[in-house]
């Protein structure tokens, strides 16, 4: 058996093994990560900056460019590095830290996703009582509560993971470190079962969320069919749909992944599977969720407009 004393390395999923595709992924990752902390970056320094957009809205979308950078920052650096440099390997404590806050800023970004679900639904369904149901005092707890949870799950998740007897060598085959391919080298049935145990959870309490969120969003589509006015309408419809397509492939994705059978699993295909739930969506979302909003494009222009002149201030005074 192998523990945490003398397992001192894992062996991640190379992309490929012809160097032209290893510098490939590398350059691809690189625009990708590059193109969501532009993205995220902006939303926050717009949010942070713009009293306007001092809202609950505003507050959850800089809440979720927190995690969607999180996200990124947890799973792209290394792949990259091993692409770029052409090794597989990630440390025992590095593998441990990877999962924690891949759990800990995916899990938090699920339930602000289903906040900022329900703030839509308050907003459209229930107008008159937004001031009341979404307070500063009320959003802030939200906020906590999703951040809480999250280190929570991501908590019970890694401690029950890492503390398995490890027998069946050190390959995870994937590009990351996630659960599942740690469970495949575990020799403890017991802890494998406990650890199953808690997924199935985790997995029920996501789908709840996502029920919560199709509920939602049929009771938001109902009162936006109401609106007299097609540009309204339309509005509307190119806001939430986006919304929605990016939770089903997150939650769909994501369960599959962690639950399918064992007999249908592919490198390719978690390969495919685990980039579709882990660099995707918080790549997309400050395009889907955030880019969209008026106010937060009206705030960008600004502060973009601000930086411009101040740069050529700086460059007149200097000369």
């Amino acid at each position: 058996m192998s523990n945490s004393s003398s397992m001192p390395q894992f062996l991640l999923l190379a992309f490929s093994e012809r160097r032209e595709l290893q510098l490939l992924h590398f350059w691809l990752f690189l625009a990708i990560s590059l193109a969501a902390l532009l993205a995220n970056g902006l939303i926050l320094s717009a949010v942070a900056c713009d009293h306007h957009l001092h809202t609950p809205m505003g507050f959850f979308l800089l809440n979720l460019s927190l995690t969607d950078l999180g996200c990124i920052c947890t799973t792209v650096p290394k792949a990259m590095h091993n692409s770029l440099w052409g090794t597989t390997t990630i440390s025992y404590k590095g593998c441990a830290a990877q999962v924690f806050f891949f759990f800990f800023f995916m899990s938090a970004e699920y339930f602000l996703l289903t906040i900022m679900c329900y703030d839509r639904y308050v907003a459209i369904c229930k107008p008159l009582h937004y001031g009341t149901l979404l307070g500063s005092r009320a959003c802030a707890h939200m906020a906590a509560a999703a951040w809480a949870a999250g280190f929570l799950n991501a908590l019970l998740h890694t401690t029950n993971t890492f503390s398995l007897p490890l027998c069946q060598g050190n390959a995870l085959g994937q590009f990351f470190c996630e659960v599942p391919p740690i469970l495949k080298l575990s020799c403890s049935h017991s802890g494998y079962l406990r650890e199953i145990g808690l997924i199935v959870v985790s997995a029920c309490v996501i789908f709840c969320c996502f029920v919560y969120i199709v509920f939602s969003y049929v009771q938001i589509f109902r009162a936006v069919l109401r609106i007299p006015s097609q540009q309204g309408r339309h509005k509307a419809f190119s806001t939430c749909l986006p919304h929605l397509v990016v939770v089903s492939i997150v939650t769909s994705t994501a369960t599959f992944a962690y639950l399918k059978p064992p007999s249908i699993s592919s490198p390719s295909l978690d390969l495919i599977v685990s980039v579709l739930y882990s660099v995707v969506p918080p790549a997309l979302n400050p395009f889907i969720y955030s880019l969209r909003n008026k106010e937060l494009k009206d705030a960008l222009r600004k502060l973009m407009t601000g930086c411009f002149s101040g740069a050529i201030k700086c460059l007149f005074s200097g000369v």
